[in-house]
């Protein structure tokens, strides 16, 4: 019997892992105020607060993947209204480019995502994380090929 990807999800009972790297003055603020206001939205997301989205270092996203995240987002300040003045055209510059790279990885860029969300916009990121759990769900886990073990060269 061959098991489908679809299948082999269902009967594990996947559920992605979703890191998400916020800005301390505006989306993390929004993800406080949506746990202020209790709001409900899947716990997949781990949310690591950043000084600003433009502090987000591609080797921060990088070793998100590598320690098995399925998912990464950043989230920051609505462009113009930065506390750091241009740090989420940064982040944005580095957004596209660090997305060139994990496509030539073989990820698929739905994987990574740059979302800007300001501190009264609880509802904003509850719906953010809903969605983008949700079409997580319907990708599946990643799948890297694995590399075959070297042989060990005999002395």
């Amino acid at each position: 019997m061959v098991v489908t990807k679809e299948e082999n999800v269902k009967q594990t009972d996947w559920e992605p892992k979703i890191i998400g790297f916020l800005c301390k003055w505006c989306s993390y603020s929004a993800a406080d105020l949506a746990g202020i206001s209790r709001m409900d939205y899947p716990p997949n997301a781990i949310f690591i607060k950043v000084p600003c989205s433009g502090r987000v270092d591609p080797t921060f996203v990088l070793k998100a993947f590598a320690d098995g995240a399925d998912a990464v987002f950043i989230a920051g300040c609505h462009l113009g209204d930065c506390h750091y003045i241009e740090g989420n055209y940064k982040a944005m510059r580095r957004y596209e480019l660090l997305k060139a790279t994990l496509k030539q990885m073989g990820l698929d860029e739905r994987r990574f995502r740059l979302e800007w969300i300001s501190s009264s916009e609880a509802k904003h990121l509850k719906v953010f994380v809903t969605e983008f759990t949700e079409q997580l769900k319907e990708l599946g886990p990643i799948e890297l090929p694995t590399l075959a073990p070297l042989a060990k060269e005999e002395i």
